[in-house]
Protein backbone atom coordinates (compact mmCIF):
# COMPACT_ATOMS: atom_id res chain seq x y z
CA UNK A 1 0.00 0.00 0.00
CA UNK A 2 1.44 3.00 -0.92
CA UNK A 3 0.73 6.47 0.97
CA UNK A 4 -1.38 7.94 -1.26
CA UNK A 5 -3.65 5.07 -1.31
CA UNK A 6 -4.37 5.92 2.63
CA UNK A 7 -6.58 8.88 3.08
CA UNK A 8 -7.17 9.95 6.36
CA UNK A 9 -11.04 10.53 6.26
CA UNK A 10 -12.98 8.37 3.70
CA UNK A 11 -17.24 9.86 3.34
CA UNK A 12 -19.61 7.53 2.04
CA UNK A 13 -22.69 9.45 0.56
CA UNK A 14 -22.20 12.75 -1.69
CA UNK A 15 -25.76 14.34 -0.65
CA UNK A 16 -25.87 17.31 2.30
CA UNK A 17 -24.19 15.71 5.01
CA UNK A 18 -21.38 14.22 3.23
CA UNK A 19 -20.24 17.53 1.05
CA UNK A 20 -20.12 19.79 4.02
CA UNK A 21 -18.05 17.09 5.96
CA UNK A 22 -15.48 16.90 3.15
CA UNK A 23 -15.43 20.80 3.42
CA UNK A 24 -14.87 21.04 7.31
CA UNK A 25 -12.08 17.82 6.92
CA UNK A 26 -10.57 19.77 4.16
CA UNK A 27 -10.22 23.01 6.62
CA UNK A 28 -9.17 20.50 9.44
CA UNK A 29 -6.12 19.59 7.01
CA UNK A 30 -7.48 16.21 6.70
CA UNK A 31 -7.07 13.90 3.17
CA UNK A 32 -10.42 12.90 2.20
CA UNK A 33 -11.62 10.72 -0.27
CA UNK A 34 -15.88 10.90 -0.86
CA UNK A 35 -17.24 7.58 -2.66
CA UNK A 36 -21.10 7.64 -4.08
CA UNK A 37 -22.90 4.99 -5.89
CA UNK A 38 -24.95 7.36 -7.60
CA UNK A 39 -23.11 9.27 -10.85
CA UNK A 40 -23.29 12.75 -9.69
CA UNK A 41 -22.65 14.73 -6.46
CA UNK A 42 -25.51 15.65 -3.87
CA UNK A 43 -27.77 12.63 -3.22
CA UNK A 44 -31.21 13.34 -2.82
CA UNK A 45 -31.19 17.25 -3.82
CA UNK A 46 -29.86 16.08 -7.18
CA UNK A 47 -31.66 12.29 -7.90
CA UNK A 48 -35.07 13.35 -6.56
CA UNK A 49 -36.16 16.63 -6.19
CA UNK A 50 -33.60 19.24 -8.25
CA UNK A 51 -36.31 21.96 -8.47
CA UNK A 52 -37.84 21.53 -4.95
CA UNK A 53 -37.72 24.76 -2.58
CA UNK A 54 -35.54 23.59 1.02
CA UNK A 55 -36.92 25.76 3.45
CA UNK A 56 -35.10 24.94 6.97
CA UNK A 57 -31.27 25.61 5.77
CA UNK A 58 -30.04 28.66 8.02
CA UNK A 59 -29.39 31.80 6.13
CA UNK A 60 -31.77 30.78 2.95
CA UNK A 61 -35.46 31.63 3.56
CA UNK A 62 -35.48 29.34 0.46
CA UNK A 63 -33.22 27.70 -1.55
CA UNK A 64 -34.07 25.58 -4.81
CA UNK A 65 -32.65 21.73 -4.21
CA UNK A 66 -30.28 21.80 -6.87
CA UNK A 67 -28.90 25.08 -5.77
CA UNK A 68 -28.15 23.92 -2.68
CA UNK A 69 -26.46 21.34 -3.88
CA UNK A 70 -24.50 23.35 -6.12
CA UNK A 71 -23.20 25.43 -3.23
CA UNK A 72 -22.23 22.59 -0.91
CA UNK A 73 -20.60 20.83 -4.13
CA UNK A 74 -18.40 24.08 -4.46
CA UNK A 75 -17.42 24.01 -0.67
CA UNK A 76 -16.75 20.91 -0.64
CA UNK A 77 -14.09 20.83 -3.65
CA UNK A 78 -12.42 23.83 -2.27
CA UNK A 79 -9.43 21.05 -0.36
CA UNK A 80 -9.83 18.94 -3.79
CA UNK A 81 -10.96 15.64 -2.15
CA UNK A 82 -10.72 12.50 -4.01
CA UNK A 83 -14.04 12.12 -5.07
CA UNK A 84 -15.25 8.50 -6.58
CA UNK A 85 -18.77 7.78 -8.29
CA UNK A 86 -20.61 5.19 -9.56
CA UNK A 87 -19.51 2.87 -6.86
CA UNK A 88 -21.09 0.81 -3.85
CA UNK A 89 -18.90 -0.14 -1.02
CA UNK A 90 -19.78 -3.69 -0.47
CA UNK A 91 -17.57 -4.95 2.11
CA UNK A 92 -15.66 -3.27 5.18
CA UNK A 93 -12.47 -5.21 7.06
CA UNK A 94 -10.16 -3.45 9.75
CA UNK A 95 -6.33 -3.88 8.76
CA UNK A 96 -4.43 -5.18 11.71
CA UNK A 97 -0.97 -4.67 10.30
CA UNK A 98 -0.31 -1.14 10.40
CA UNK A 99 1.86 -0.04 7.09
CA UNK A 100 5.19 1.85 7.58
CA UNK A 101 3.72 5.31 6.79
CA UNK A 102 0.86 5.12 8.95
CA UNK A 103 3.16 4.23 11.98
CA UNK A 104 2.06 7.17 14.03
CA UNK A 105 -2.20 5.60 13.47
CA UNK A 106 -3.88 3.55 16.36
CA UNK A 107 -5.22 0.67 15.07
CA UNK A 108 -7.35 -0.65 13.38
CA UNK A 109 -7.19 1.03 9.82
CA UNK A 110 -9.85 0.11 7.37
CA UNK A 111 -10.15 -1.52 3.69
CA UNK A 112 -12.97 -0.78 1.74
CA UNK A 113 -14.13 -3.00 -1.15
CA UNK A 114 -16.47 -2.15 -4.22
CA UNK A 115 -17.00 -4.26 -7.78
CA UNK A 116 -13.68 -2.54 -8.74
CA UNK A 117 -11.58 -0.93 -6.48
CA UNK A 118 -10.02 -1.24 -3.25
CA UNK A 119 -9.75 1.78 -0.43
CA UNK A 120 -7.78 2.15 2.67
CA UNK A 121 -8.71 4.59 4.99
CA UNK A 122 -7.40 6.21 8.65
CA UNK A 123 -11.13 7.00 9.44
CA UNK A 124 -14.67 6.13 7.68
CA UNK A 125 -17.60 8.51 7.90
CA UNK A 126 -21.18 7.12 6.88
CA UNK A 127 -23.22 9.63 5.56
CA UNK A 128 -25.64 7.52 3.53
CA UNK A 129 -28.90 8.81 4.05
CA UNK A 130 -31.15 6.78 4.42
CA UNK A 131 -29.46 4.02 2.46
CA UNK A 132 -30.44 2.83 -0.96
CA UNK A 133 -33.96 3.73 -1.52
CA UNK A 134 -37.01 3.32 -3.96
CA UNK A 135 -40.10 5.40 -4.26
CA UNK A 136 -43.16 3.41 -2.60
CA UNK A 137 -45.46 2.82 -5.41
CA UNK A 138 -49.01 2.42 -6.58
CA UNK A 139 -50.55 -1.14 -6.15
CA UNK A 140 -52.50 -0.81 -9.22
CA UNK A 141 -51.88 -3.22 -11.35
CA UNK A 142 -51.25 -1.03 -14.70
CA UNK A 143 -49.57 1.62 -12.94
CA UNK A 144 -45.95 0.70 -14.49
CA UNK A 145 -47.39 1.51 -18.29
CA UNK A 146 -47.50 5.26 -17.36
CA UNK A 147 -44.31 5.59 -15.01
CA UNK A 148 -42.62 8.58 -16.44
CA UNK A 149 -44.81 9.14 -19.26
CA UNK A 150 -47.92 10.24 -17.07
CA UNK A 151 -47.15 8.77 -13.55
CA UNK A 152 -44.22 9.83 -11.90
CA UNK A 153 -42.73 9.58 -8.29
CA UNK A 154 -40.41 12.11 -8.32
CA UNK A 155 -39.87 15.99 -10.14
CA UNK A 156 -36.65 15.87 -12.17
CA UNK A 157 -38.38 19.03 -14.11
CA UNK A 158 -41.11 20.96 -13.14
CA UNK A 159 -41.98 21.87 -17.17
CA UNK A 160 -43.02 17.88 -16.96
CA UNK A 161 -46.61 18.97 -15.53
CA UNK A 162 -46.41 22.49 -17.25
CA UNK A 163 -50.11 23.39 -17.91
CA UNK A 164 -51.36 20.18 -16.81
CA UNK A 165 -54.05 18.76 -14.69
CA UNK A 166 -52.43 17.40 -12.19
CA UNK A 167 -53.34 14.99 -9.36
CA UNK A 168 -50.44 14.28 -6.41
CA UNK A 169 -51.02 11.64 -3.73
CA UNK A 170 -49.72 11.92 -0.36
CA UNK A 171 -50.13 13.49 3.17
CA UNK A 172 -46.37 14.69 3.75
CA UNK A 173 -43.56 17.08 3.48
CA UNK A 174 -42.95 16.42 0.43
CA UNK A 175 -46.60 16.66 -1.16
CA UNK A 176 -47.86 19.23 0.08
CA UNK A 177 -43.93 21.26 -0.67
CA UNK A 178 -44.96 20.27 -4.42
CA UNK A 179 -48.56 21.12 -4.49
CA UNK A 180 -46.75 24.72 -3.15
CA UNK A 181 -44.24 24.76 -5.73
CA UNK A 182 -45.99 23.51 -8.87
CA UNK A 183 -49.18 26.18 -8.46
CA UNK A 184 -47.69 28.32 -11.24
CA UNK A 185 -46.93 25.38 -13.10
CA UNK A 186 -49.81 23.10 -13.35
CA UNK A 187 -53.17 24.08 -14.93
CA UNK A 188 -54.74 22.42 -11.80
CA UNK A 189 -53.99 20.45 -8.68
CA UNK A 190 -56.27 18.40 -7.15
CA UNK A 191 -54.46 16.56 -3.84
CA UNK A 192 -55.60 13.78 -2.08
CA UNK A 193 -55.12 11.72 1.11
CA UNK A 194 -56.00 8.81 2.32
CA UNK A 195 -56.35 10.52 5.99
CA UNK A 196 -57.40 13.47 7.41
CA UNK A 197 -54.17 13.94 9.32
CA UNK A 198 -51.34 15.18 7.15
CA UNK A 199 -47.68 14.98 8.35
CA UNK A 200 -46.78 18.37 6.93
CA UNK A 201 -45.49 21.44 8.88
CA UNK A 202 -48.48 23.17 9.94
CA UNK A 203 -47.04 26.51 8.21
CA UNK A 204 -47.32 24.65 4.85
CA UNK A 205 -50.41 23.64 5.40
CA UNK A 206 -51.96 27.18 6.13
CA UNK A 207 -50.36 27.61 2.97
CA UNK A 208 -51.55 25.18 0.90
CA UNK A 209 -55.13 25.95 2.20
CA UNK A 210 -55.06 29.42 0.86
CA UNK A 211 -54.59 28.03 -2.78
CA UNK A 212 -56.71 27.38 -5.50
CA UNK A 213 -55.52 23.61 -5.02
CA UNK A 214 -58.44 21.17 -4.30
CA UNK A 215 -57.59 19.21 -0.85
CA UNK A 216 -59.70 15.94 -0.61
CA UNK A 217 -59.02 13.83 2.35
CA UNK A 218 -59.74 10.01 2.99
CA UNK A 219 -59.25 9.44 -0.96
CA UNK A 220 -57.00 6.93 -2.60
CA UNK A 221 -56.46 6.28 -6.45
CA UNK A 222 -58.92 3.42 -7.62
CA UNK A 223 -57.84 3.38 -11.65
CA UNK A 224 -56.32 4.66 -13.74
CA UNK A 225 -58.04 5.81 -17.05
CA UNK A 226 -55.71 5.83 -20.80
CA UNK A 227 -55.85 7.93 -23.20
CA UNK A 228 -57.64 6.44 -26.56
CA UNK A 229 -54.80 7.39 -28.69
CA UNK A 230 -52.03 6.71 -26.39
CA UNK A 231 -51.38 3.44 -24.02
CA UNK A 232 -48.86 5.70 -22.16
CA UNK A 233 -50.76 9.25 -21.44
CA UNK A 234 -54.04 9.60 -19.12
CA UNK A 235 -57.09 11.11 -19.71
CA UNK A 236 -58.34 10.46 -15.82
CA UNK A 237 -58.72 8.77 -12.50
CA UNK A 238 -61.03 7.50 -10.30
CA UNK A 239 -60.38 8.20 -6.63
CA UNK A 240 -62.78 6.54 -3.96
CA UNK A 241 -63.66 7.46 0.03
CA UNK A 242 -62.08 5.36 2.11
CA UNK A 243 -65.39 6.20 4.46
CA UNK A 244 -67.87 6.28 2.46
CA UNK A 245 -66.87 4.47 -0.81
CA UNK A 246 -67.91 7.25 -2.92
CA UNK A 247 -66.07 7.47 -6.30
CA UNK A 248 -65.61 10.05 -8.29
CA UNK A 249 -63.31 10.73 -11.39
CA UNK A 250 -61.05 13.05 -11.89
CA UNK A 251 -59.77 14.83 -15.03
CA UNK A 252 -55.80 14.15 -15.24
CA UNK A 253 -53.01 14.63 -17.12
CA UNK A 254 -50.42 13.91 -14.52
CA UNK A 255 -49.97 12.05 -11.25
CA UNK A 256 -47.55 12.71 -9.29
CA UNK A 257 -47.18 9.73 -6.21
CA UNK A 258 -45.45 11.11 -2.64
CA UNK A 259 -46.24 8.31 -0.37
CA UNK A 260 -42.56 7.47 1.08
CA UNK A 261 -39.97 5.62 -0.07
CA UNK A 262 -38.36 1.78 0.75
CA UNK A 263 -34.87 2.38 2.25
CA UNK A 264 -32.27 -0.54 2.71
CA UNK A 265 -28.73 -0.02 4.16
CA UNK A 266 -28.22 -2.28 1.23
CA UNK A 267 -24.23 -4.33 1.75
CA UNK A 268 -23.94 -2.00 4.66
CA UNK A 269 -26.10 -4.70 7.05
CA UNK A 270 -23.93 -7.34 6.80
CA UNK A 271 -20.05 -5.14 7.70
CA UNK A 272 -19.45 -5.90 11.55
CA UNK A 273 -21.82 -2.55 12.62
CA UNK A 274 -24.58 -2.54 15.24
CA UNK A 275 -27.26 -1.35 13.91
CA UNK A 276 -30.70 -0.92 15.18
CA UNK A 277 -33.44 -1.36 12.64
CA UNK A 278 -32.64 0.60 10.03
CA UNK A 279 -29.77 2.77 11.24
CA UNK A 280 -26.63 3.16 13.10
CA UNK A 281 -26.52 3.97 16.42
CA UNK A 282 -23.72 6.64 17.62
CA UNK A 283 -22.43 8.00 20.83
CA UNK A 284 -21.98 11.55 21.20
CA UNK A 285 -19.08 12.15 19.02
CA UNK A 286 -20.75 10.34 16.29
CA UNK A 287 -18.86 7.63 16.30
CA UNK A 288 -20.54 3.90 15.85
CA UNK A 289 -19.66 0.20 17.62
CA UNK A 290 -16.34 0.47 15.59
CA UNK A 291 -13.43 2.84 16.97
CA UNK A 292 -12.75 5.20 13.90
CA UNK A 293 -15.81 4.67 12.53
CA UNK A 294 -18.08 7.38 12.31
CA UNK A 295 -22.04 8.06 10.75
CA UNK A 296 -23.75 11.70 10.56
CA UNK A 297 -27.21 12.45 8.64
CA UNK A 298 -30.57 10.47 8.37
CA UNK A 299 -28.37 7.20 8.67
CA UNK A 300 -27.50 7.73 12.12
CA UNK A 301 -29.50 7.04 15.39
CA UNK A 302 -29.26 9.11 19.33
CA UNK A 303 -32.20 9.36 21.36
CA UNK A 304 -34.36 12.64 19.78
CA UNK A 305 -32.87 12.64 16.70
CA UNK A 306 -34.23 14.64 14.33
CA UNK A 307 -34.10 14.07 10.50
CA UNK A 308 -33.23 17.19 8.87
CA UNK A 309 -30.57 18.76 6.60
CA UNK A 310 -29.35 21.28 9.47
CA UNK A 311 -29.20 18.21 11.41
CA UNK A 312 -26.58 16.31 9.57
CA UNK A 313 -24.05 19.91 8.98
CA UNK A 314 -24.23 19.33 12.96
CA UNK A 315 -23.57 15.81 12.93
CA UNK A 316 -20.90 16.20 10.18
CA UNK A 317 -18.83 18.99 12.50
CA UNK A 318 -18.96 16.49 15.54
CA UNK A 319 -17.38 13.27 13.14
CA UNK A 320 -15.06 15.37 11.51
CA UNK A 321 -13.42 16.66 14.35
CA UNK A 322 -13.43 13.50 16.34
CA UNK A 323 -11.97 11.89 13.50
CA UNK A 324 -9.38 14.00 13.73
CA UNK A 325 -8.30 13.74 16.86
CA UNK A 326 -7.89 10.26 16.32
CA UNK A 327 -5.58 10.44 13.86
CA UNK A 328 -3.60 13.09 15.72
CA UNK A 329 -4.15 12.64 19.38
CA UNK A 330 -2.83 16.18 19.92
CA UNK A 331 -5.30 17.75 17.97
CA UNK A 332 -8.03 19.60 19.44
CA UNK A 333 -11.74 18.27 19.03
CA UNK A 334 -12.72 22.16 19.10
CA UNK A 335 -10.13 24.05 17.31
CA UNK A 336 -12.07 27.29 16.95
CA UNK A 337 -14.11 29.14 14.64
CA UNK A 338 -13.93 29.05 10.87
CA UNK A 339 -13.30 32.36 10.87
CA UNK A 340 -9.88 31.71 12.64
CA UNK A 341 -9.11 28.71 10.75
CA UNK A 342 -8.91 30.42 7.33
CA UNK A 343 -7.66 33.73 5.43
CA UNK A 344 -9.61 35.74 6.00
CA UNK A 345 -10.19 38.40 2.83
CA UNK A 346 -9.60 42.22 3.68
CA UNK A 347 -12.66 44.50 4.62
CA UNK A 348 -14.50 46.49 2.44
CA UNK A 349 -13.42 49.21 4.78
CA UNK A 350 -9.69 48.52 4.31
CA UNK A 351 -10.50 47.90 0.45
CA UNK A 352 -11.97 52.04 0.58
CA UNK A 353 -8.87 52.98 3.18
CA UNK A 354 -6.03 51.59 0.36
CA UNK A 355 -8.04 52.49 -2.94
CA UNK A 356 -8.74 56.30 -1.48
CA UNK A 357 -4.84 56.17 -0.66
CA UNK A 358 -3.85 55.28 -4.15
CA UNK A 359 -6.44 58.08 -5.60
CA UNK A 360 -4.42 60.65 -3.12
CA UNK A 361 -1.08 59.57 -2.32
CA UNK A 362 0.09 61.30 1.01
CA UNK A 363 3.29 63.46 0.07
CA UNK A 364 6.13 63.07 2.59
CA UNK A 365 9.09 65.48 3.48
Amino acid sequence: MSAPDLHDLTILGAGPTGLFAAYYAGLRRMSTKIIDSLDSLGGQLTALYPEKFIFDIPGFPRILARDLARNLVEQATQANPTICLNELITTLEPITEIPDHAEQIPPPLYKLTSANSIHYTRTLLIAAGAGAFSPKKLPLPDAARFENHALFYSVPQKSLFAGKNLLIIGGGDSAIDWALNLQSTARKITLIHRRNQFRAHEDSLRQIQATPTQILPFFELDALLPSSTNDHSLTAAIIRNNQTHETRTLPVDAILVQIGFNSSLGPLKNWPLQIDRNSIPVNPEMETSLPGIFAAGDICSYPAKLKLIATGFAEALTAVNYAKTRIDPSARPFPGHSSEMTPQPQSMATLNNQESQNQNPEVRE
